[in-house]
């Protein structure tokens, strides 16, 4: 053993020894990392109970929900009244009586449907359907009746069919039904057509559509008698049109299509469609054109009527939403008249509009003293009062109990600023009351007779629950609690960590979450990704337990990454001014917001590698990662974009954000990612559609060639005849999409190496102050 190369031989047999296993332990827990992600993935699947869906009985109070479907269905009574929750039905009972018809017994333990119909309002007796039969039950004496088969013909009758696909093939508009159900309203070439639902009968009631210039049901209303029909006529001839090529037809093939899709979205500054309202009596087939004013370039939208049927309410809103007027309408004559108009020197975000019939007057929702609060009028336009005030943020209003003289709302007006609450006020302004109880989310359903609701109320540690509680919050029961036993035992789950840092201007707090792998360790240095939008329409954090768009982020994590989410400036929930740093100014804070954000948590959180740092986001959040990769090349190193916009005139929604492009011609060119391409240092994947409506393929072809021109490198995925629906949810929601999934998996995997394991020195695990940091998220 005195031979030198002996020697050198037995160290590397040792070595070998020692690190062979090490990297077989890492490449196993690499493989267990994905599987976890995969579970993940499926996470709703793994949270049992937690919700309901009421189905309203005739007193207005009392509703049936179904749960345990399909191996336990049980179907519940609750009174409320009586605070009673019993079986509608008897089980087994209703087994024994369907035995002999069906020649076995139903399958399962439970009921063998999970959704019925009473069968007139005495709700002595229903229908389901069993089995692909369907049977009448009387619920005194349990005999059952097989109703006659029918025809397919006769089932599609009551069923709302399709009246628009978009270029993908996607379902985007059906029929509406007429308030007796006896009418779908719908469209065919460009027409107006009623579908009788008791006969084979179709109506044509208009003759004069023609393409690109036709009429159409979105947002169509019918009369509270059913006698006539509000919808609108609209007009894209002069929009332009972009090429949908079919590459999968056995021969290639061109299609010209409007910009029509989502917003009225045509380019900005481009010419948008005309839109023209009309009333249709259905009886006669007149029509009555409502005017809607001379300005060509305006949006109309929330049609509805008013309850006794003698006018239609609308909201006309100016091209850029500085402006907004709520509208009403003989619907004889066509004649309007302003009933009151809101405005801003940005932008109108905010407008939600009800009728208080018993005093002649609206509720009116408004961001004028820079919250939204809620404001009464009379139908004169007139303020009456205002009924809420404070600093914070009005989201919705939930009821308005006349009799009783309360109206119902959601808000952000708590400490923990994001937490949304049931509150009431009384129509005199005063008795501001919170019904609500626990932090977190509350999701609102009150029942018809306003007397009682539903809230759902759960956090991003807390699962769901669903109680029922009076109108003034007294709480009556709790009808559903969600169990999570499967995922703390099978996904090892452990809640993700709310955040608050601060902005990039120092002083404003901006609220997110951050999520670990389940095996976290703190004595290791993770890979970091960050999930972006920091659009002006919504907020991207979760907030609820179970948020579709939070499974893929708190999947990826699962991978070995340290994942989060921040809403920067700009973003909606707070005050006027809070999201009116985005106004004129798209593209230049938010980075700088979320970069701040990225360098405070690193800062406390020191197992957060900044030299492997990741984003990705969707649409206006792909636009925002190429915005990251270019504005700060030196902090995001891999950039994961899927169907982004390169510009802002891609679209006319972001005119409402930043004016029209030639009174702000600075504020897009230097929104623009294509000037910037140069900048690009680290990797880039974009995933894009060729049958994008919103943001149009030609973006990223441009993009691509501007990169070339530049000589940096792209990777790309592009998806044939695919839309812009695919999101982080549809990720989820959609099993085509997995692959798109699939596709950021990988990208992440090979380019930050979540397998790389990269111990701390002593240094390190010390506190570190990049920016300054909030010790405590509340």
């Amino acid at each position: 053993m005195s031979n030198p190369h002996v020697k050198r031989f037995v160290i590397v047999v040792i070595c070998l020894l020692v690190i062979v296993p090490l990297v077989h332990a890492q490449e196993t827990t690499q493989s267990e990392r994905e599987a976890m992600y995969y579970r993940y993935l499926e996470f709703d699947s793994y949270v049992k109970g937690g919700s309901i869906e009421p189905h309203w009985m005739v007193d207005g109070s009392s509703f049936w929900y179904a749960e345990g479907a399909p191996e336990n269905t049980v179907i519940w009574k609750v009174d409320p009244t009586a605070n009673t929750k019993t079986p509608l039905f008897d089980t087994a009972r209703l087994r024994e009586a369907l035995t002999p018809l069906f020649g076995q017994e139903p399958p399962y333990q439970g009921l063998p449907f999970e959704e019925f119909a009473f069968l007139d309002d005495s709700e002595k007796a229903v229908k389901f359907t069993a089995q692909d039969r369907e049977f009448s039950l009387q619920l005194d004496t349990y005999a059952i009746t097989p109703l006659p088969l029918q025809s397919e013909e006769e089932r599609t009758r009551r069923i709302p069919q399709v009246v628009w696909r978009d270029v993908a093939g996607r379902d985007r508009l059906w029929e509406v039904l007429s308030p007796d159900s006896t009418w779908f309203a719908g469209v065919r070439d460009n027409n107006l057509w009623l579908r009788a639902t008791n006969e084979d009968r179709s109506v044509q009631m208009t003759v004069d559509g023609i393409e690109d210039y036709g009429w159409s049901v979105a947002g169509a209303k019918w009369s509270p008698d059913g006698s006539k029909l509000a919808l609108q006529k609209r007009d894209y001839r002069e929009v332009p049109k972009i090429p949908i090529v079919h590459w999968l037809k056995p021969t290639v093939d061109v299609e010209w299509v409007p910009m029509r899709s989502g917003f009225s979205r045509t380019k900005a500054g481009g010419p948008l469609p005309r839109a023209e309202l009309y009333v249709i009596d259905v009886e006669t087939g007149q029509q009555v054109r409502v005017d809607t004013g001379e300005e060509p370039d305006q949006h109309l939208f929330s049609v509805t009527w008013r309850r006794d049927g003698s006018e239609l309410l609308f909201l006309r809103a100016s091209r850029t939403f500085n402006k907004l007027d709520l509208m009403g309408a003989d619907p004889n004559t066509g004649a309007t008249r302003v009933i009151l108009t809101e405005t801003q020197e940005t932008f109108v975000g905010k407008w939600m509009f009800s009728e208080v019939e018993e005093s002649q007057g609206l509720i009116w929702m408004s961001e004028r003293d820079g919250w939204n609060h809620v404001y009464l009028y009379d139908m004169g336009g007139n303020l009456i009062r205002r009924l809420t005030e404070g600093e914070f943020p009005v989201l919705r209003i939930e009821a308005v109990d006349e009799k009783g003289g309360w109206v119902y709302f959601t808000a952000h007006a708590e400490k923990r600023l994001y937490d949304t609450h049931l509150y009431r006020v009384n129509l005199e302004g005063r008795g501001f009351t919170r019904l609500t109880e626990g932090t977190g989310q509350h999701a609102i359903r009150f029942a018809p007779s306003q007397q009682f609701f539903l809230d759902t109320h759960s956090g991003i540690d807390r699962p769901p629950t669903v109680e029922l509680r009076r109108a003034d919050g007294t709480l009556l029961q709790t009808l559903s609690r969600a169990n999570i036993d499967a995922l703390r035992e099978e996904l090892k789950w452990n809640p993700p960590e709310e955040i608050v840092v601060q902005a990039a201007d120092g002083k404003t707090a901006l609220y997110g979450v951050l999520y670990k792998p389940y095996d976290f360790d703190r004595e290791r240095k993770y890979p970091v990704i960050e999930y972006i939008y920091a659009g002006p329409q919504l907020s991207d954090v979760q907030r609820t337990f179970m948020n579709d768009y939070a499974i893929y982020p708190q999947a990826l994590a699962q991978l070995g990454f340290v994942v989060f989410v921040v809403d920067g400036r700009g973003t909606p929930g707070r005050s006027k001014a809070f999201q009116d740093v985005a106004y004129g100014n798209l593209g230049r804070h938010e980075i700088a917001d979320h970069m701040a954000a990225l360098m405070q948590l690193a800062g406390r959180r020191p197992y957060m590698d900044l030299d492997r740092v990741g984003i990705f986001g969707h649409s206006y959040g792909g636009y925002m990662t190429l915005r990251a990769l270019l504005l700060a090349p030196d902090v995001y190193h891999v950039g994961v974009a899927t169907s982004p916009a390169v510009d802002l005139y891609f679209g006319n929604f972001t005119e409402i954000y930043m004016g029209l492009p030639e009174d702000n011609k600075e504020g897009y060119e230097y929104a623009s990612n294509l000037p910037l391409v140069e900048r690009l240092q680290g990797k880039l994947l974009v995933i894009h559609g060729t049958s994008d409506f919103s943001a149009v393929f030609s973006g990223t072809m441009k993009l691509v060639d501007a990169l070339i021109q530049a000589g940096k490198p792209i990777d790309m995925l592009v998806l044939p005849e695919r839309d812009h629906v695919i999101d982080v949810a549809s990720i989820i929601l959609e099993k085509e999409n997995r692959y798109i999934g699939e596709a950021i998996r990988r990208y992440f995997q090979e380019h930050l190496k979540p397998e790389k394991v990269v111990l701390q020195s002593e240094e390190e695990t010390l506190p570190r102050r990049l920016h300054p940091v909030l010790d405590s998220p509340w």
